[in-house]
């Protein structure tokens, strides 16, 4: 996550040919179906995996840490804190990661970390949590530009082929998410039309990539992202990625609508939705309303033509200048989540653990796996029951 500007309004005029080269067909049975590699992938198409993958948690501010996995203040990932997830109910973790921090100059990533993240992945994988693997912002290589395109091209086919071959032979419970939130530093509106073009065709080199390294990988359930993963961006401009693999693709948004309510701490806003008292401290466009028209439209383009969506972070911080302030932060989370899951949408809480000021909803003690706001776990595990 990175902290972003409002967004410009968008004419929300659908891309032209977005699901042509989806391979949506009918779905079949949920049969397993063994691949050269010893693993086996289930006959399950990625609409039907969603259904299966509940509730999600981040594993925010870790693997994707500029400087090393506790460089923002979080204790290592352990199986504990793993384990204290599935138990708490959540059947999914996002596990963003960076890759170029521990890449060479001919971007050969150091086999210490890769080992440590395929370590990370299979104590997710011990306590029987689906897992969503990401190449996370690092540096801003990924930048949309035709200038930097052929570089960041080589670079993201590159990593994926090194994560990819690593962890080739896990089952269809791991997911590889291709990017995060490309968009250009510092341009926060509706995006250039090369902008867009640059960014889908990331999304391709990363389906080539990962396809190409055979085994699991060939039919392997894959997550493309929007622009920035903004939904509005993906009615607008998302194009899927041409794919092998007929119905093993995904979608991937993010939501923290409004802004200034969720995680801009500057902010008067600390108040949202129906029970608010205090219309100075709302922001009333992107009330329940607006929650439900956002994920309307995601259900629409995507979800009922056969691709699920990955609602990969949300979340509100807490203002603990504002007595009474997670009470709203606590009902705008239930809200969210229960209309994305319904909506077709998995809910991945955005946490990233160590206190940062005032203002963190982490959700668990990550030394001891210990709940620390088992309201908010209460409410997003219950959101999709």
């Amino acid at each position: 996550m990175r902290m972003r500007l409002a967004r410009a309004a968008l004419i929300l005029a659908c891309a032209s040919g977005l699901l042509a080269c989806a391979g949506v067909t009918p779905a079949r049975a949920a049969t397993p179906a063994a691949t050269t590699s010893g693993c086996v992938m289930r006959d399950l198409t990625s609409l039907q995996l969603s259904r299966l993958m509940g509730a999600g948690w981040n594993l925010g501010n870790t693997l994707e840490a500029t400087g090393g996995e506790t460089a923002w203040g979080n204790p290592p990932a352990s199986q504990a804190l793993m384990d204290a997830v599935k138990a708490a109910g959540f059947k999914t973790v996002r596990i963003p990661a960076s890759w170029k921090q521990h890449a060479n100059a001919d971007d050969v990533i150091d086999p210490r970390w890769m080992a440590r993240v395929a370590e990370v992945v299979d104590m997710a994988r011990r306590s029987g949590l689906y897992v969503i693997l990401n190449v996370h912002w690092d540096g801003g290589w990924l930048q949309p530009l035709r200038s930097n395109e052929a570089l960041a091209d080589a670079r993201l086919a590159r990593f994926w082929t090194q994560i990819a071959t690593r962890l080739r032979d896990h089952d269809d419970m791991l997911l590889f998410a291709g990017t995060n939130e490309v968009m250009v530093e510092g341009d926060y509106g509706t995006p250039k039309p090369e902008y867009v073009a640059v960014q889908n065709g990331f999304n391709q080199v990363f389906v080539d990539a990962v396809r190409a390294t055979g085994g699991c990988n060939a039919t392997r359930h894959l997550v493309v992202q929007a622009f920035n993963t903004n939904i509005d961006h993906a009615i607008a401009f998302a194009v899927l990625p041409k794919d092998p693999a007929a119905n093993r693709l995904m979608m991937e948004v993010h939501y923290y609508d409004p802004y200034d309510f969720t995680i801009n701490a500057a902010d008067k806003a600390w108040q949202w939705g129906a029970t608010a008292t205090n219309p100075a401290a709302t922001q009333p466009w992107a009330d329940e309303t607006h929650v439900d028209a956002q994920f309307a439209k995601i259900k629409s383009l995507f979800v009922d033509r056969g691709v699920p969506v990955i609602l990969g972070e949300f979340g509100a911080m807490r203002r603990a200048e504002h007595p009474g302030s997670e009470v709203y932060a606590l009902a705008w989370d239930r809200y969210v989540a229960h209309s994305a899951w319904t909506h077709g949408a998995v809910p991945v809480y955005w946490d990233a653990g160590a206190p940062t000021e005032n203002h963190s909803m982490g959700l668990f003690d990550r030394r001891t796996g210990r709940v620390v706001h088992p309201e908010v776990v209460e409410a997003l595990v219950g959101a999709v029951r």
